[in-house]
């Protein structure tokens, strides 16, 4: 994700997503992954306006620990059962491995930011295999409905 300015537009792209929550009144949890951890950065709260001390220290390269960071989420998910449980999983799909589909998210949704030429496709095939709701970062536009 540090090459061409993506982790940049994750950040860009992350932020509009806790703007939306924040207007909406939605409840909001925010787990990064990279290297070799997944970390929950912000607990499951009522989303607040962006705060940039939230966005700032995430940071990528290294491995992509993209099954420690889905399981996480899906423990999250399922401990908050009211409302209804959306997934955003922002990634350039840099992962040998293929989780299964989070069991508690009823709304999966896959933004991609891989930019490889050619693409490796790794997280449109995700999407595919966990019939979610897949986008490429780049085709995202200022009037795009989040839900």
């Amino acid at each position: 994700m540090l090459a061409g300015g993506r982790l940049a537009q994750a950040k860009g792209l992350l932020g509009a997503l806790i703007a939306q929550a924040y207007r909406w009144r939605d409840q909001v949890a925010l787990i990064s992954f990279g290297g070799h951890a997944a970390t929950l950065r912000l607990p499951p709260r009522r989303a607040m306006p962006v705060a940039h001390e939230w966005l700032a220290p995430i940071g990528g390269g290294g491995g992509t620990p993209l099954a420690q960071a889905l399981a996480q989420a899906d423990a999250l998910l399922r401990r908050h059962p009211h409302g209804a449980r959306w997934l955003w999983l922002l990634t350039d799909g840099r992962t040998r491995e293929t989780p299964p589909r989070p069991a508690h998210a009823e709304h999966l949704h896959l933004i991609d930011f891989d930019h490889a030429r050619p693409p490796l496709s790794r997280a449109r095939q995700l999407a595919a295999l966990w019939h979610a709701h897949y986008q490429a970062a780049d085709s995202r536009t200022a009037d795009t409905p989040w839900r």
